[in-house]
C-alpha cells in the first residue's frame, strides 16, 4: 500500500540552551564564545495511509503557529547617524532602517575615520558594491577611495579597468596590498576562497580596521574547526538580499526617483571601537537598499546557505523538473509543459506575490482552478518540509558548509587526482525547450497561471517559511530569504535567462548547493506528493486553514510597503550582467 508521510513540527518556542557555552580558539587570542544555539523539542515524523482525511488537527495548528515569542534583544541596535524605525511583522517588533539617495549626505559621517575601502574580489557581489560605493560616495563629496583588490594575474583586471578603476589612480591594485591600505575591507571572493585563504587575509588587517562580509559563511567555517575572528579588528556583514547584478540593476533604475535597490540584512559581530553600527548602516544605504533590517552572522549563513538550496535555486530547479516530466508524461506538449513550469513561476505567479502576497496567487484562479492548486497545495507541503527540514540541520551543523570547502578544493588537481570543477546542466531536453519558448516569447509575457504549479511553489515557500521560524529567525529574515529575494531579484533573472542559466551562474556556493539538493525535492515530489495526488489523497483541510490563516500574510504586507518603487528590468540581452552570466541562453 502506498503511503503519504507528514511530518509535524512541536509547537513550542525556542529556548537558551542549559548547557555550558563552547570555548572557541581565536586567531591569537582564548575566548567564550556565547552560543545562540536553541534548544527544540523534537520533530515527530508520522505516516498516514493515502486513504485517510486528513492530518490531526493539532497538527495543522503546529503547522502554522508562530514559535517567535519576541526578536532576540541582540538584534537591536543604536544609531547615531541613520534614524532607525519601528516595523510590526506579524505582532513582532522588529528595528529597520530606511535607505533612498536622501540620506547619501550622511555617508561621510558614517563612514567617520575611513579612508579607504577595499572591495576584495570580482564575482558576483564584488562589481555591483563596488560601482554602487563608489557612486553614492561621489554624489555625497566624499574623497573615501573605493579600491578593488584582485589576486595577480586574475582575468578580471579588464573587466574592473572596464567598470573605471584604475592602477593609475590607485583605485585597483593587487589583493593584499588592498587589504592592507583599506580602513573598511569588504571580503566578496568565493566562500571556499575564503575559508582556504582567511589566515592570510587577517594577517594583512590593520588594527581597528572593519571587515565586512556579505555572507556570514566564514564564520560558519572558523566554528566548524573551532576558531573565531581575531580581536584586533570589528567585522560587520551587510548582506542584499538578492544576486550582485541585482544590486547593481536596482541601483541604476532607481537614480530617478530617491533610490531603489535590494533589501539587507546587517550584523555586527564585533566592534573594538563602537564604530560597527554606523559603518555597517552607512554601507547598505550606501549600496541603495530600501531598508535593512537587524541580524546576527551566524542566523545570515545559516538562513542563506539554506534559502539557496531551498526556494531561491535549489528546490525551484527540482520542482520545475519534476513537474516538467509529469506534465509531459500526461500528454502535454514540451512548450506548453515548459511554460507551464518555469514559466509560470518565475512570470506571473512571482509578480503576483511580489506585489499582492502569496494568497493573492490562490485568488486569482478560477473555483477549478482553486480545487487544483488546493491539492497540489495539500501534497506538496511536507514533502517539501521534509527536505528543507534536512537541509537546515546540515548547514547549522557545517556539514553543508564543509562540503562547499572540500567541493571547491576539487576544482583544482590535488593529491594526482583531476580537476572536477561543476558541470552545465542547460544541455538537457527542458533546458533546449526553454531556449525554443524564450526565443518566441513576446516582450512583457509573465507566462500562464497553472494552478497546480502554483500550489507546488506556495507550498514550498511556505515550508521554507515555518522551517525559518521554527528555527527562531525573524520575520524580517524569513520573509527576505523566502520570499522577497525569490520574486524580486533571481526569479526575473531566470525568467530572462531561465533556470538553468541561474544554476549554472551564479555564485559558487549555491550553484553547489543547487546540484546537490535539486534532485532531492526533484524525487520527493515525484514520490510522494505526485503519488499521493494520483491515489486520490484528500486535501488536508487543516493544512489549507493554516496557510490562509498564517501571520506571515500579514508580515508580507507591511515589507510589500518597503519594497522599490520600480521592479527590475531584465533583458535577456542585458549589458550589466557579468560576461560570465552570458555563456549560456538556456
Amino acid at each position: 500500500m502506498t503511503t503519504a508521510a507528514a511530518t509535524t513540527f512541536s509547537s513550542v518556542a525556542p529556548t537558551t540552551s542549559s548547557s555550558p557555552s563552547p570555548t572557541l580558539k581565536t586567531l591569537g587570542f582564548t575566548t567564550t564564545f556565547l552560543s545562540s544555539k536553541t534548544s527544540f523539542k523534537s520533530l515527530h515524523a508520522r505516516v498516514f495511509p493515502s486513504n485517510m482525511t486528513s492530518v490531526s488537527a493539532m497538527g495543522a495548528r503546529m503547522v502554522a503557529s508562530p514559535t517567535i515569542t519576541k526578536s532576540p534583544a541582540s538584534l537591536d541596535f543604536e544609531t547615531s547617524v541613520f534614524k532607525k524605525e519601528q516595523v510590526n511583522l506579524a505582532g513582532h517588533e522588529e528595528c529597520i532602517v530606511r535607505g533612498g539617495r536622501d540620506l547619501f549626505h550622511l555617508l561621510p559621517d558614517a563612514f567617520k575615520g575611513i579612508k579607504q575601502i577595499g572591495v576584495i574580489g570580482w564575482g558576483s557581489q564584488g562589481p555591483a558594491q563596488a560601482q554602487n560605493l563608489r557612486d553614492s560616495l561621489a554624489e555625497a563629496k566624499s574623497d573615501i577611495v573605493v579600491k578593488i583588490g584582485l589576486r595577480k594575474g586574475s582575468s578580471s583586471f579588464a573587466e574592473a579597468r572596464a567598470a573605471g578603476f584604475s592602477e593609475e589612480n590607485g583605485t585597483l591594485g593587487d589583493i593584499y596590498d588592498t587589504i592592507s591600505g583599506s580602513d573598511l575591507v569588504l571580503l566578496l571572493i568565493s566562500d571556499s576562497a575564503q575559508a582556504d585563504n582567511y589566515e592570510k587575509i587577517f594577517s594583512h588587517m590593520k588594527p581597528n580596521s572593519i571587515l565586512g562580509l556579505s555572507h556570514g559563511f566564514l564564520l560558519g567555517h572558523l566554528q566548524s574547526i573551532g576558531l573565531d575572528f581575531p580581536k584586533n579588528f570589528s567585522v560587520v556583514a551587510v548582506c542584499p538580499k538578492g544576486m550582485g547584478p541585482s544590486v547593481r540593476r536596482l541601483y541604476v533604475q532607481g537614480k530617478e526617483i530617491n533610490g531603489a535597490g535590494i533589501n539587507a540584512s546587517f550584523a555586527v559581530h564585533q566592534d573594538v571601537d563602537g564604530r560597527a553600527t554606523d559603518v555597517a548602516l552607512g554601507w547598505s544605504v550606501a549600496l541603495g537598499s530600501p531598508f535593512t533590517f537587524a541580524t546576527t552572522l551566524e542566523q545570515e549563513y545559516k538562513s542563506d546557505i539554506f534559502g539557496e538550496r531551498g526556494i531561491l535555486l535549489g528546490a525551484v530547479h527540482g520542482i520545475v523538473e519534476s513537474l516538467f516530466r509529469r506534465y509531459t508524461e500526461q500528454g502535454m506538449t514540451e512548450d506548453l509543459a515548459y511554460k507551464n513550469t518555469v514559466e509560470c513561476i518565475t512570470g506571473v505567479i512571482s509578480k503576483t506575490i511580489s506585489t499582492k502576497g502569496m494568497k493573492a496567487v490562490y485568488e486569482s484562479l478560477s473555483e477549478e482552478g482553486k480545487k487544483d492548486f488546493l491539492i497540489a497545495y495539500s501534497a506538496s507541503y511536507y514533502p517539501c518540509m521534509e527536505i528543507l527540514y534536512e537541509c537546515y540541520e546540515d548547514v547549522a551543523s557545517g556539514s553543508e558548509i564543509r562540503s562547499v570547502v572540500l567541493a571547491g578544493r576539487r576544482f583544482y588537481e590535488k593529491e594526482g587526482l583531476p580537476v572536477f570543477p561543476m558541470g552545465k546542466i542547460d544541455q538537457t531536453r527542458m533546458w533546449k525547450v526553454g531556449e525554443r519558448v524564450r526565443a518566441t516569447r513576446p516582450a512583457g509575457d509573465l507566462g500562464p497561471l497553472y494552478p497546480f504549479t502554483a500550489g507546488v511553489y506556495v507550498a514550498l515557500m511556505m515550508a521554507q517559511i515555518e522551517v525559518l521560524r521554527k528555527k527562531g529567525h525573524s520575520y524580517s529574515e524569513i520573509i527576505n530569504e523566502s520570499l522577497i529575494e525569490s520574486v524580486d531579484s533571481l526569479n526575473p533573472f531566470m525568467h530572462a535567462r531561465g533556470v538553468s542559466f541561474m544554476v549554472d551562474n551564479c555564485s559558487t556556493t549555491a550553484r553547489l548547493g543547487s546540484r546537490k539538493w535539486a534532485p532531492r525535492f526533484d524525487y520527493n515530489l515525484t514520490q510522494q506528493a505526485l503519488v499521493a495526488v494520483d491515489n486520490g489523497a484528500p486535501v488536508n483541510q487543516d493544512l489549507v486553514k493554516s496557510f490562509f490563516e498564517d501571520p506571515v500574510h500579514d508580515a508580507v504586507k507591511v515589507c510589500a510597503e518597503l519594497r522599490p518603487t520600480v521592479d527590475i528590468s531584465v533583458p535577456a540581452d542585458a549589458d550589466f550582467v557579468r560576461p560570465e552570466l552570458r555563456q549560456s541562453n538556456n
